[in-house]
Formats: structure tokens, C-alpha cells, sequence
């Protein structure tokens, strides 16, 4: 087979040919293998033509079952043969991307049914990879020494040695340590405060050599919102250091769980501020020879990092079911946040002269000078309080000062919007009752084309929705109680949503305690490395899986998934970022904590039914549901056709 997977004629439009060629595999070669012809599957396709054709953003909301799947990555496989670079399929997170090329996934299926070869490669985030100098630090540490020199040895030979590298092969990452759980992972893995640039490990590091290996993919780098949106965010300060972009030049991107966008652009376009970074990164300045006057004002600013930070820690208050601390802005604060941002003009005056004398490192001298420019422009949002949220977080290390933009919208309209190519949303759940307007606004777009069609599945016959009723409203112990008895129904078979950890961790302590449950296996989100975990579920068809984030994603046909429990309706956090978002608003209830929590309980809904042969029960515990008419009717109007909302 050449270049395209069908005879290509120049004097016909590309797209349409592609759009020809698919309409065959859908309507002949796919049924042949076995598929089914889903009329919804081919209308999509239709929908997709003109996207891509005019290289414009389209939101394909289809439901379960409709394959969007596979219309999306035919499409963007022809269009990066087409234009020469590879295509971006960007999902919700790490565990998605591992679906998409898993044995049995859907690229595989391509590949089999269709006899094509598909250069697919993972691009994933830095903190799914072993840091070597962490994992220094771990294994010269105080807790599970023993794990972490085990997971030292087992590194490959190359990463010990100072010989040039003659192969590469992937390690580090964190689907080969499924036994770590989250806690211990994260004190190995990498984070936001590790100075890559000037780690002498880095050419060594799985990370940077997953990194030189997906660049050179020649259809698909499959990554997650958030690495894509880093890729952004970190576009031209990196082209500014001399170095490449997170993601090679693409063609086109889609993002799978569409939904979803908002808020891995928000965590990318973040400022994380710390103490501890800070003087660290400012004192190696002080190794070389350096003017008095610098020396000073290192001192200075290092003297009043530590003054900031000690009165910022007085200023926050805990978010109940969040790790994030509202900040408490007041006068003082203020003072000392403009009063660093004034020393650090001054030593970046000082920084000119020092460059101009040769006295100071240039590599080092760079990095110091980006890593201030980007406490500068963290710091100056400051002065104005209308552009940005802000809040606290805790580690072992110290408080962490976090500063995002209010809005994303101006960002992503420049840098991701204005690239005249297509941009494809795809996603069971894009509309809030039958409205796109919500995501829409959300991502600053107005100019748009949609579709949506409905998943082909029978629910009112296969799916069961029910909300508890109980005497004391809902507490924790009803609704222990109703849990327990819907997965004795069952016997397990069960995904259980809950919408904190902390819910979730309460949940993991008392159910150890009931007798009648021992026969069941439970597994719970943050013991395992994700994946692992959903395969364990999957392969144990009588388990319990007990999960925060898999409202959206999880894909378990037949048996093993036939009773999906909402511990509490999935409603927005009551932190900054969403506090900003209803202070902005004139409905907040409608406009902002309504529609969020539509779209994700559908998503939750939505891991029930995954074929035509699945059946099963959702249990959604509210108790509200049962006098709030308004609320009812909006849960209501997003239940599947035919499906209705039972008490009991």
C-alpha cells in the first residue's frame, strides 16, 4: 500500500476521496469483519468531511456506541499523510491515551481490519515518568527504602553508566510501577519544581528519550489535554531558550472528551511560585564572581521570599473537598508580594550588567533570568484584581503559591484557534440540553460547526435509573447502606463515583468493616497505576472499582460493569477557579454548577452501556432529587430516551 490507503487522483478534491474511501470501509469492509453499519457512525463522517476540508473546529458530540472513534483517527491519519506531519489526538487523561493503543483498542483494529501500518506514538506528560534525581533522593530517604532501590536497580544499564548511548528503549514510565501507589509515586515521579535544564541525568532521563522518540512519529502522537496545552503554554519561552517545542508541528488536533478542554487549559496556563525554588535557582548565582551590589539583592529578595510566603500562609483558609487554599487578600499581603516583585526588578537590572561582564555562567545565567521573568509576570497580575485567581497549596516541602488568569479564552483563541487547521471536540456529552453555548463560551469560541447524533443503543430496555430515598436526607451511613445492598444485587460488578477523595477514602475505611461484603473484591483509585487497575477490574468480573476521576473514559463491556453507584451529584467545587467563574456570572447556579454537573453526570451515566448486550442499574444518590422539581427535571431531560427516574 502506498502513501494513502486508496488510489489517490490529483485532480480530485483530497478530502472527498477520503471521505469516499471511508464510506466504503463503513458500509463494506468493516461489516464484513463483523461490525455492524451504524448509520450514526457514517453521518459523522459526513460532518467530519467538511471540517476538515475547510480547516475549521467542529464540536461531533455522539453518543455511546455510534464508533465516533475510528471516524475521527481515519480522518486525521489521511489528513497527516496528506500535509506531511503527524496529527494530534489529545485525550482527557493518561489512562485514555493508553486505551487508544492497548491490544484490542481501536488503532489496533484499524491496523488488523484494514491491513495498514499506523505509526501511533504516546507523547505522555512529564509527571507520568521517573525522575532519576527524586529517585536519589527516595532511596537515600526514610520510608520504603527497600521499594525504591528495587525500582533503582531495575533501571536500565545505560542510565548507570557514562558511556555514549547506542539504543534507546522506553522506561520510567508509570504503567511499569503498578504496584506504587499514588503516594509513593509521586515521590519518585516528576513535578513542576524539578530544573530540568540544568540536571546532569537529563540525556539519560525517560522522560527526554520518550521525548526524542515521539517527535519522529510519522501519523499520530497520542497525548493528554493538559501535555498539549502545556505545549502551548510553553511554546515560544521554549523556542526563546534555544530549545524545541513540547510537540512537533502538526496538522490537525482532536480532542477526545471535548468537554473537558476548559479545564486542562487552565492547569497549564498556571504560575507556581515557591520559596524553597526560588533560592535555590538564586543562589547558584552567588558561585561566581558577582558585584556586591548583586550579592545584595540576592540577599534581599531571598530574605523577602521568605517574608511573603510566611504572611501568605496566615492568609489562607482550607477548601472543604479540595487540596487547594482559598487566599484571604488583604493589604499586607499585597505590600510584600509588590515589594518582591520590586527586588527582582532589581537584581534583573543587576543581571544586565553581570551578562555584560562575562562573570556569570551564560546557561545558568538564562535560566535564572526566565525563571524570574516568569515570577514577574505571575507577580504583576497582582497589581490588578480583576485578572486573576489565585490559591495555596501544601507539601512537604512548603506552601506553594498558585497564580492563573481568569480567563483562557484570550489564549487559546491566539495560540490555538487562529491555526487555520482543523480542530476536531469529540465527546458523548458537548451539549447542555441540546445547547453547545456552555462549552462554547467556556473556550472563547463563536464561530463553530456542530452536529450531534444519539447513541444507537436501546436504554429504555437495558438501563435502570434510580434515586434512593431515605429518613435522614442522605448521610453517609444511608447511603453506605443502599450502596451495599445495590452490589449484593449485583454481586459487585460495580463502579462506585464519588466526587472527592476524601468521600472516597471514608468509603475504603468502613467497608472493610462489613462482614457482608467480604466476599467482594474492592479496588480503589490511587492504589495502582490507573491502568493496571481498570485491566483488574475488568478482569475480575465479581470486583468493585471505587473511583474520583473516571466519570469520563472507562470502557467496560459485558458483565464486569452492571451497576454504576453516584455517590452525590457531581456539582463543582466550591474552590477559586470555580468561585471566579459564578462571581462572573448573573445565574451562577444555572449558568455555571447546572451545566457542569450535567455534562459530567452524563459522562458518569454513560460507563454503563457500552454495547448492545450490557444492561444494568444506575443509582444516583441525591436525596434532594426527590422535592427539588427544577433539579429533577433537569436530571430528567439528560437520561437516555425512554429511561425514567425511579424512587426507592
Amino acid at each position: 500500500m502506498g502513501r494513502y490507503p486508496f488510489a489517490y487522483d490529483h485532480a480530485q478534491p483530497f478530502m472527498q476521496q477520503v471521505s469516499d474511501w471511508i464510506a466504503d470501509i463503513f458500509y463494506e469492509v468493516l461489516p464484513e469483519a463483523g461490525f455492524e453499519v451504524r448509520d450514526e457512525q457514517i453521518y459523522m463522517a459526513f460532518q467530519l468531511e467538511r471540517a476538515f476540508a475547510e480547516k475549521s473546529t467542529i464540536f461531533a458530540e455522539a453518543g455511546v456506541g455510534t464508533g465516533k472513534t475510528l471516524v475521527y483517527l481515519l480522518y486525521a491519519i489521511c489528513y497527516s499523510r496528506f500535509m506531511k506531519k503527524p496529527a494530534i489526538i489529545a485525550c482527557a487523561d493518561e489512562s485514555l491515551i493508553e486505551q487508544l493503543v492497548k491490544p484490542g483498542g481501536d488503532i489496533d483494529k484499524i491496523s488488523r481490519h484494514l491491513d495498514l501500518v499506523i505509526d501511533a506514538r504516546l507523547a505522555k506528560s512529564p509527571d507520568q515518568y521517573v525522575c532519576l534525581v527524586k529517585l536519589d533522593e527516595a532511596r537515600f530517604g526514610h520510608e520504603d527504602i527497600g521499594l525504591y532501590r528495587e525500582l533503582h536497580e531495575g533501571l536500565p544499564d545505560f542510565v548507570h553508566t557514562r558511556e555514549a548511548l547506542q539504543t534507546f528503549h522506553a522506561y520510567g514510565d508509570r504503567k511499569n510501577y503498578p504496584h506504587l501507589n499514588d503516594e509513593q509515586w509521586h515521590k519518585v515521579s516528576w513535578d513542576a519544581y524539578q530544573d530540568c535544564f540544568v540536571c546532569d541525568k537529563r540525556h539519560r532521563c525517560g522522560q527526554t528519550l520518550s521525548r526524542e522518540a515521539y517527535r519522529r512519529s510519522a501519523d499520530l502522537i497520542i497525548c493528554s489535554h493538559d501535555f498539549y496545552m502545556e505545549h502551548v503554554w510553553t511554546y515560544d519561552g521554549r523556542k526563546r531558550e534555544g530549545q524545541l517545542p513540547l510537540l512537533p508541528d502538526h496538522c490537525t488536533v482532536v480532542f477526545d472528551e471535548g468537554h473537558l478542554m476548559e479545564s486542562a487549559a487552565q492547569k497549564a496556563l498556571t504560575y507556581k511560585l515557591k520559596h524553597m525554588v526560588f533560592e535555590e535557582l538564586v543562589i547558584r548565582l552567588l558561585k561566581g564572581e558577582v558585584r556586591e551590589t548583586l550579592a545584595v539583592c540576592i540577599d534581599q529578595a531571598i530574605e523577602q521570599s521568605e517574608r511573603m510566603f510566611e504572611v501568605l500562609e496566615s492568609c489562607c483558609q482550607p477548601i472543604v473537598g479540595s487540596d487547594r487554599k482559598q487566599i484571604i487578600i488583604n493589604d499586607r499581603l499585597l505590600r510584600e508580594i509588590h515589594r518582591l516583585s520590586d527586588i527582582l526588578s532589581e537584581i534583573e537590572e543587576e543581571l544586565v550588567f553581570e551578562g555584560e561582564m562575562f562573570t556569570l555562567n551564560d546557561y545558568q545565567l538564562k535560566i535564572v533570568e526566565e525563571h524570574l521573568e516568569m515570577m514577574q509576570k505571575a507577580l504583576a497580575l497582582f497589581r490588578n484584581d480583576q485578572t486573576f485567581i489565585c490559591w495555596a497549596t501544601e507539601s512537604i516541602t512548603g506552601l506553594s503559591l498558585v497564580i492563573m488568569p481568569r480567563t483562557v479564552k484570550e489564549v487559546l483563541k491566539e495560540h490555538v484557534f487562529s491555526s487555520k487547521m482543523p480542530i476536531v471536540f469529540s465527546s458523548a456529552t458537548l451539549s447542555v440540553e441540546g445547547s453547545f453555548d456552555y462549552v462554547a463560551n467556556s473556550l472563547g469560541l463563536d464561530k463553530y460547526l456542530s452536529f450531534s447524533v444519539d447513541s444507537p443503543f436501546d436504554y429504555a430496555e437495558r438501563m435502570e435509573v434510580i434515586a434512593p430515598k431515605w429518613a435522614s436526607g442522605g448521610t453517609f451511613q444511608e447511603k453506605m447502606e443502599s450502596a451495599v445492598q445495590l452490589l449484593k444485587r449485583t454481586e459487585g460488578r460495580a463502579l462506585i463515583l464519588f466526587p472527592t477523595h476524601e468521600e472516597l477514602q471514608r468509603f475504603k475505611r468502613e467497608i472493610k468493616g462489613r462482614s457482608d461484603c467480604s466476599d467482594l473484591t474492592f479496588l480503589f483509585e490511587g492504589d495502582q497505576e490507573i491502568s493496571h487497575l481498570i485491566g483488574s477490574f475488568q478482569g475480575d468480573e465479581h470486583s468493585v472499582l471505587s473511583a474520583v476521576t473516571l466519570w469520563e473514559g472507562l470502557d467496560i463491556p459485558g458483565p464486569s460493569l452492571s451497576n454504576v453507584i453516584v455517590w452525590s451529584l457531581p456539582f463543582p467545587p466550591q474552590d477559586p477557579v470555580f468561585n471566579a467563574k459564578r462571581q462572573a456570572s448573573t445565574s451562577p447556579y444555572e449558568e455555571v454548577d447546572i451545566p457542569y454537573m450535567l455534562l459530567r453526570l452524563r459522562q458518569g451515566i454513560g460507563r454503563l452501556i457500552r454495547t448492545r448486550e450490557d444492561s444494568g442499574i444506575i443509582a444516583i444518590f441525591y436525596d434532594e432529587l426527590h422535592d427539588n422539581v427544577v433539579l429533577r427535571d433537569h436530571i430528567v431531560r439528560i437520561l437516555p430516551a425512554g429511561v425514567t427516574l425511579k424512587s426507592e
